[in-house]
């Protein structure tokens, strides 16, 4: 069973990790009154964000995000809330730091476990979404070294390279840019919406959870803007290194046009060509070639395409 409990005389805070069908089980018949539906979701792999208002409970569903080394990308974690009158319920898969290092903390410190259950459930709810909600702004930290690294090597870098951090950083910003955008109507309709359930009180508080989601949601769009911006610098400069090249390229392949007909003339062994017959006509061939290369280059220098 993965089902922890930690309990005042105000409310009780039952942490269920990794959920399986028997702790499942165990919840419903704890509180009967939970809809199944809501029970279902708890077992599924990936709801997407919303509130159920019932007459005995409130039940939540948000994501918050986990940064995934492997793959460079914040991916959603899911935690499922049943606020309830004297407990609070959380569901999730255990792999959160501030929701695990906040129980933790409750279990080991009888004022930290006050602190938290001594006002009733739903201001332990507050404080618990107030730490997750907090957790988004060390993953937009992260975000935001990771612009200022581009743009610090973006004149310098390997075009493969940048290219490939470009991408990584976006990617990144998109997911955790959907995650946040997702939680956004929650705590809107759990600052406007009158509960008997959530104390009156509460309304500021969510308010300011929601404020700060607020200037998460507009640091992560303001990131989206950059690395975008930073993502078209890239492509003008690629494409220009590029075109350096092809430009390159391209006065070699001119400058030895006209070398290559008069070498293929020459190798035709025709008797009245000039210079054929005499005997310094390598030598006078080959500075024909030269003079012909060096003021083609002349000319190109002229025009300012060199």
């Amino acid at each position: 069973m993965a089902i922890y409990q930690l309990s005042t005389p105000r409310a009780t805070w039952i942490n269920i990790v990794n959920p399986t069908p028997a702790d499942v089980d165990s919840l419903r018949r704890a509180y009967p009154y939970i809809h199944p539906l809501n029970l279902e979701d708890v077992l599924s792999q990936l709801e997407r964000p919303k509130i159920d208002d019932n007459d005995d409970y409130i039940f939540i569903v948000m994501h918050f995000p986990l940064w995934d080394e492997n793959k460079r990308l914040s991916r959603p974690r899911e935690v499922d809330f049943f606020v309830g009158r004297g407990y609070v319920i959380t569901v999730h898969d255990g792999t959160l730091k501030p929701l695990n290092q906040l129980f933790r903390q409750c279990e080991e410190n009888p004022e930290a476990l006050h602190r938290l259950l001594g006002k009733g459930s739903s201001h332990a709810f507050y404080d618990i979404l107030d730490k997750l909600v907090d957790y988004f702004f060390p993953m937009l930290r992260k975000v935001d070294g990771n612009i200022r690294a581009i743009e610090e090597t973006i004149f310098a870098a390997n075009a493969r390279t940048l290219i490939r951090d470009i991408a990584l950083v976006r990617r990144d910003i998109i997911a955790l840019r959907r995650i946040i955008r997702q939680q956004v109507p929650i705590l809107e309709n759990l600052e406007r919406k009158e509960r008997p359930i959530i104390q009156e009180d509460l309304d500021e508080y969510f308010g300011d959870i929601l404020d700060h989601l607020y200037k998460a949601r507009d640091i992560i769009d303001e990131d989206y803007e950059i690395i975008a911006g930073l993502a078209e610098t890239a492509d003008t400069l690629i494409t220009n290194r590029v075109n350096e090249v092809m430009r390159i390229l391209t006065v070699i392949s001119v400058i030895m046009l006209p070398l290559t007909l008069i070498s293929s003339i020459y190798g035709m062994n025709i008797s009245q060509l000039p210079f054929a017959d005499h005997p310094q006509s390598f030598l006078i061939i080959n500075g024909i070639l030269l003079l012909i290369a060096i003021g083609m280059l002349a000319f190109f220098r002229y025009r300012h395409w060199l």
